[in-house]
């Protein structure tokens, strides 16, 4: 600022919110279509406990729920989703390629249009059989 000829600095200007929290600026930042609240981790140890997954994927945010696999085919994968998605996209960047116990971790970003086609292929392949079944059709 500039006064009586004189060169005067100006006040410091505190920061914004945003900027004190840790976030990023929401009107700056653009996200990719594939960034979602919801991430899909594989490659867990099989006796991670979901008190365990909340601890390290807590440090980059806060969670609202963690589903831990327990079937024998979902082992080892959980889904984390978050409250808000820049500490999604944090944790998947901070949490892909590291290593709990002797697991080498592979966090991705939840894909419902993937959920979707595995849904309809299925619908699909049961009218088939149902078609087969009806006209008497040999496989």
């Amino acid at each position: 600022v500039v006064f009586d000829g004189r060169v005067q600095l100006a006040p410091p200007r505190s920061p914004p919110r945003a900027a004190l929290s840790g976030a990023p600026p929401m009107s700056n930042t653009r996200l990719g279509p594939e960034v979602n609240r919801i991430l899909f981790a594989r490659n867990l140890p099989y006796k991670i406990t979901g008190e365990e997954l909340y601890e390290l994927f807590g440090r980059f945010g806060a969670i609202r729920q963690v589903r831990l696999g327990t079937s024998k085919a979902t082992r080892g994968t959980a889904f984390v989703v978050f409250e808000d998605i820049f500490d999604a996209k944090t944790a998947m960047e901070g949490l892909t390629g590291f290593k709990v116990g002797d697991r080498y971790l592979n966090v991705l970003y939840f894909k419902p249009s993937r959920v979707q086609e595995r849904i309809e292929a299925a619908k699909d392949l049961e009218e088939v059989e149902e078609l087969r079944r009806k006209h008497r059709l040999a496989v």
